[in-house]
């Protein structure tokens, strides 16, 4: 039988513990973090993320942010310490009270910049206006997804989606379907604004210098339930995501989340991944993050 799986219940409710789950924001969220020490990389997830976001042109001088589903606001205050000349405003968009105070303790220094917004994104996003770029990191996952769909006998919601951007769908079921992320791009899409995406992928790419990162990688193409603490989410299948948003009139770019970070010691992975070598807390907290981080895409929607 098809359900409705939705968290929003649970962010409005429940203390949200970040560290009871992986996530690159947190692994990554400071130069002195142990994972950044293990991998050899100097600069926070949100510092890199800057950099990769001007060389694409999205981001500069004067630039107005919108982030959602912001967490402990790692990624913005790493952002905000290695370019805080080039951001003229932040505004924060959360459903959970509590990640919204934690979010103004970790901004406190640029508070004269930064604004906190507590909502639903999807019932926000048609109000946000002056607005340069969209930050969505590692929050799609915790959207509305119909889980258990017979192909034959969809709900009228995905039924009615599925067939006006052509997505396809397996020949048999059941399956899981990110009717929340679609319904995201959608939004985001008619603002007319660029955004950048990041999330487990049910249709991950694997960078072509660590081929070896396939092994064991359990995935079908279709969302997956990640279970975790109190609640659920999905993986997410960002074909589908794509080709919403080039049926709306906009141009995608998507790719390995590792890649887009920078690491590129292949042979050093290779080995602690193929051996499972985890002999040292080093090569712990590199194999623990390229097993997590191997699932994860990007997408930007211009």
């Amino acid at each position: 039988m098809s359900v409705l799986h939705d968290t929003r219940s649970y962010h409005l409710n429940h203390p949200i513990d970040l560290m009871t789950e992986f996530t690159v924001c947190e692994s990554l969220g400071s130069p002195g973090s142990p994972t950044l020490r293990a991998l050899g990389m100097p600069k926070s997830y949100g510092a890199v993320l800057g950099e990769r976001l001007r060389d694409r042109g999205l981001f500069g001088k004067g630039c107005r942010i919108c982030e959602i589903g912001g967490g402990y606001g790692s990624l913005m205050r790493g952002l905000l310490e290695a370019h805080r000349d080039d951001v003229d405003r932040v505004v924060m968009v959360d459903l959970s009270r509590a990640l919204i105070g934690i979010q103004r303790r970790a901004l406190e220094p640029w508070q004269d910049r930064v604004s906190f917004v507590l909502g639903d994104a999807l019932e926000l996003l048609p109000a946000i206006s002056g607005v340069d770029l969209f930050l969505v990191n590692e929050m799609i996952g915790d959207l509305p997804v119909w889980t258990g769909l017979d192909p034959k006998n969809l709900p009228p919601e995905a039924r009615s989606v599925i067939r006006r951007y052509r997505l396809a769908v397996p020949e048999a079921g059941p399956f899981h379907f990110n009717i929340g992320a679609i319904r995201l791009v959608e939004a985001v899409c008619r603002k007319g604004v660029p955004a950048f995406l990041s999330e487990h992928s049910s249709d991950p790419v694997i960078p072509r210098t660590m081929p070896f990162l396939v092994k064991g990688l359990a995935t079908d193409g279709w969302p997956r339930e990640i279970r975790l603490t109190s609640h659920s989410e999905y993986t997410i299948r960002f074909s589908h995501l794509e080709q919403v948003a080039r049926a709306l009139g906009r141009e995608v770019e998507t790719g390995s989340l590792l890649e887009l970070i920078g690491y590129s010691q292949a042979e050093k992975a290779r080995f602690i991944f193929n051996a499972r070598a985890c002999a040292t807390d080093e090569q712990a907290l590199v194999f623990e993050f390229l097993d997590h981080v191997r699932e994860y895409r990007w997408l930007i929607i211009r």
